[in-house]
């Protein structure tokens, strides 16, 4: 089953420390300043984190099991002290390495992979646009090809990793015809920083994740070699499904850091604040939530963990794609639903202190809430379990 083993927890420790000690002091100040801190990548990637689902000939750890549920105890971690450093783990293996690994030439992971894996550099992945985001079919961005060339117009939205001096590549996924039932054909192509054409739009002003580099990204004929193609033609629709099952589970485990972090506050909180002469945790209306919380974390925890498990179980065929999409949608609806709700219940423990930005709480609160969102709504996942059970669609 999927219990975690002594490496799995000597791996926490690594990453736990880590974060306490690169992160956690600085954290307040980067969310102020909404600086991206892109020193942290190249640390990360000495210390495997963006290796840990890579094989060794592309510079990864070579892990032969567990490698995904190592990941998302990464993520967790991280995720644990602060969401935009988690979510730039998350980004930049689910959504940066993960495709180039999965569906890329020989010749495409030989140019990208090593640096992405040493944290060298970065790189993201443009599915949403300004008028498509569930709705992810209904790209608009456009690719056609003529003289072994890709011609690229369209615009993304909300893409992470896309901006940083570091980053080196985005694929994006654009139509590129039409298929025999009338349907767009959409397919995934990868196009390198800096290429003309190719601009990067200011950075967003965003609620929460401060401190992660988000941005929207413009095409305006730019051309890209037809090699460029990651995968087969007409296959990018089935490619980011994928993409987004094991994003799913990357986002629960950021949810289940949040959540954890939610509850060790306001624990410490409910045994030191004091109101009418006593500890405030002694008030049933206190001490009730935080078990509620306590659940939540506990449940959510083991629903990521399960579903890591299933997605680790699948690389080696013991499991079903199925599976690992029920799983993954289950567990990101529920742990993302808890961490929004673990930072109500911790901002509402924490009173007024809980509306100051010098509590971490207060960056926990607007950190959360994109992840009900992100990777796919809390509505889509509620489809996805429906179709799963068979419900008629």
């Amino acid at each position: 089953m999927f219990e975690l083993t002594k490496d799995h927890e000597d791996f926490r420790h690594v990453v736990r420390d880590f974060a306490e000690r690169e992160v956690a002091p600085h954290i307040a100040q980067w969310d102020r300043d909404h600086h991206f801190p892109s020193h942290l990548v190249p640390q990360m990637g000495e210390l495997g984190f963006f290796g840990l689902v890579v094989p060794e000939e592309y510079g990864g750890a070579g892990l032969d099991e567990g490698a995904f549920t190592y990941l998302c105890l990464a993520i967790e971690e991280l995720g644990r002290v602060d969401q935009s450093v988690g979510i730039t783990l998350s980004a930049g293996v689910g959504l940066g390495i993960n495709p180039i690994l999965t569906y890329g030439t020989e010749e495409q992971k030989q140019r990208f992979l090593p640096d992405l894996v040493s944290g060298k550099t970065l790189a993201g992945f443009g599915l949403t646009e300004p008028d498509a985001g569930s709705d992810a079919g209904a790209t608009r961005t456009r690719a056609t090809l003529a003289d072994g060339q890709w011609t690229v117009n369209g615009a993304k939205a909300f893409i992470t990793n896309s901006g940083t001096d570091r980053t080196s590549v985005v694929t994006v996924t654009a139509k590129t015809g039409e298929r025999a039932d009338g349907k767009p054909e959409i397919s995934a192509i990868m196009v390198p920083s800096g290429t003309d054409g190719f601009t990067v739009e200011p950075a967003y002003h965003k609620l929460g994740w401060h401190a992660s580099d988000t941005h929207g990204l413009t095409f305006s004929g730019c051309v890209v070699p037809q090699e460029n193609l990651l995968g087969e033609r007409g296959a990018g629709f089935k490619q980011f499904l994928k993409t987004l099952d094991d994003g799913r589970i990357a986002i629960s485990a950021l949810a289940v850091g949040l959540a954890q972090a939610c509850l060790e506050q306001v624990t410490e909180y409910s045994k030191t604040r004091t109101a009418f002469g006593k500890p405030i945790g002694i008030n049933q209306g206190v001490s009730f939530q935080v078990s509620d919380l306590a659940v939540m974390v506990e449940a959510a925890r083991l629903l990521t963990y399960k579903a890591a498990w299933l997605k680790d179980e699948l690389e080696s065929g013991r499991r079903s794609v199925a599976e690992v999409k029920q799983a993954a949608a289950i567990a990101k609806l529920y742990s993302t639903e808890a961490a929004v709700t673990g930072t109500r219940i911790a901002t509402q423990i924490f009173g007024g202190n809980g509306f100051m930005e010098e509590y971490p709480v207060a960056r926990f609160y607007r950190d959360a809430k994109i992840l009900e969102i992100g990777e796919g709504t809390s509505e889509v996942q509620r489809m996805v379990i429906a179709r799963g059970l068979g419900l008629p669609q």
